[in-house]
């Protein structure tokens, strides 16, 4: 039996990572078995390119150069960790995805590219579920700042905030066009709420029950 495919979106410092490990934590309670990954990641060639791409070392190639990165670290990411553990019976959760690419490279000229860069990084390997983690720009960006303490903001945290809401309406957007797949979960709560949100929807599409 094939695993549950499941992936966190959202802006920055929306606790996406401590979402990630809640929610898995919670379903090997309950004897399954749960990989974790990352995008831009996973993978060594795809850690590569995320180094890349975060560093800001590909932003002046632009959009569509970036997209095509990510989604070559997307197909190795696919091939090498998250196809075989699903086919193995494994639950995978993955910490941005596909929509992350959607949201961050999009231009409104530029959607049917993007769509052929999925089709051939993903084929049939896709989402069954995704939490996109809602808050406003400016407090995710205040956690993430909180976070990194006196580290360097990566390319992306470096943004003006205004742009950071932008995106946030675009993850909306996408929740909004996809409402069988993704889940809108208010990130301006505890984690532990938010964590008892997320658990509730996957037991829910699971038909399981706490243990």
């Amino acid at each position: 039996m094939a695993g549950l495919f499941i992936t966190f979106e959202g802006g920055e410092g929306s606790g996406k990572s401590t979402q990630v490990a809640r929610l898995a934590e919670a379903l090997r309670k309950l004897g399954r078995t749960v990989i974790t990954t990352r995008e831009p990641g996973g993978t060594t060639g795809a850690d590569m390119i995320r180094e890349m791409v975060l560093g800001g070392d590909a932003e002046a190639f632009g959009n569509d150069v970036e997209a095509a990165l990510f989604a070559a670290a997307r197909a190795d990411h696919v091939d090498s960790v998250i196809a075989p553990a699903l086919a193995r019976g494994a639950d995978v959760i993955c910490d941005r995805f596909h929509d992350s690419t959607r949201v961050y490279q999009g231009r409104g000229d530029n959607t049917r590219y993007l769509e052929a860069l999925e089709d051939a990084a993903m084929g049939d390997c896709r989402p069954e579920m995704t939490f996109i983690l809602d808050l406003p720009a400016e407090e995710g960006l205040r956690r993430a700042a909180a976070r990194r303490e006196s580290a360097a903001a990566d390319r992306f945290e470096a943004e003006a905030s205004s742009l950071h809401e932008e995106r946030r309406m675009a993850f909306l957007a996408i929740a909004t066009r996809e409402p069988e797949r993704c889940h809108v979960i208010d990130a301006r709560r505890p984690a532990d709420i938010v964590a008892d949100d997320v658990f509730a929807r996957v037991a829910e599409h699971l038909g399981l029950t706490e243990a």
